[in-house]
């Protein structure tokens, strides 16, 4: 059955990817009609999340940055399909780097973690591979079809780019010490854990919320420098990335320092523009279960 999905779904998804950019972004208001208009996916969810975190805006300006953000998630999910044949020229011209030089200069001393939040084109975040010399790693959510995991990586692997879950990502950072290559790794780190397994709350976006503490975990045991990756959307289809260290240690920081840094400079992004952050995750749902240790 997976077989036959991919067989079926691969040629559409091709189809797209090579549509020029006036027809490609044409269907992808096509689409935004149907998500937003027809459909109206998850629009209940982003409506709660704009009004929890943005409690003083009007329900006119909540409408508007609602709408603007749906226009965008169409365009940043088909973005993820125009991947299949972008090339690395192409993308150069697409997503700039304004300060390159601070990967390089890090990277010449110690392997390095690059976090960033769901926000603008994070896809397109692992062009960045293509101007440093460490080994470039994106911790990635497993595909469940096996046909299209294996084309995943295969995609990313033509931007110098190597997939690895958050299982093997230590076990990775291990190895390339013991071998004395420097790597360079992608994460995403604003979604929301499980209550479980979440061992820190603070506030993001003005409310209490577990929050995942494990790029912290792994350079403060691994001394690795740490990196946010801000992300802007210059006009519909270009990106401009910046470079903001956060430590060039992991072990020089207090406890939870890197976790709150990130947060901190992730709020910011946010609040400048927020309808290019991803409001369609149910980011606040534990907001009302913060344990009695973190109130």
């Amino acid at each position: 059955m997976q077989l036959l999905v991919f067989i079926l779904v691969y040629p559409l998804l091709w189809l797209i990817s090579i549509l020029p950019y006036r027809l490609f972004y044409g269907f992808s208001d096509f689409v935004f009609f149907w998500v937003y208009h027809v459909v109206g996916y998850r629009k209940k969810v982003v409506q709660h999340n704009l009004e929890l975190v943005f409690p003083h805006k009007t329900p006119s300006e909540i409408k508007d940055i609602q709408k603007k953000f749906y226009h965008h998630m169409c365009d940043i999910f088909l973005e993820m399909v125009k991947t299949m044949s972008l090339s690395k020229e192409a993308v150069k011209k697409r997503y700039t780097v304004k300060n390159i030089e601070v990967l390089q200069e890090i990277e010449k001393d110690n392997s390095i973690l690059v976090v960033c939040s769901h926000y603008a084109n994070w896809e397109w975040n692992v062009s960045m591979n293509n101007y440093v010399e460490s080994k470039g790693y994106a911790v990635y959510q497993k595909v469940s079809n096996s046909y299209f995991d294996r084309w995943i990586k295969k995609v990313r692997a033509r931007w110098n780019t190597t997939l690895i879950t958050k299982e093997e990502t230590a076990k990775t950072v291990l190895l390339n010490y013991k071998n004395n290559v420097k790597g360079i790794f992608g994460m995403v780190s604003d979604q929301s854990p499980q209550r479980s397994r979440a061992h820190y709350w603070t506030e993001f976006m003005g409310v209490k919320v577990p929050v995942i503490n494990g790029a912290e975990t792994l350079a403060r045991k691994m001394d690795l420098a740490v990196v946010f990756l801000k992300v802007s959307k210059i006009k519909r289809g270009y990106y401009s990335a910046e470079f903001i260290p956060i430590t060039t240690g992991g072990r020089s920081t207090e406890k939870n320092e890197i976790t709150d840094t990130f947060l901190r400079l992730a709020e910011q992004q946010i609040r400048e523009k927020p309808e290019y952050y991803l409001w369609t995750h149910r980011r606040w749902k534990h907001k009302d279960k913060v344990p009695v240790e973190f109130q």
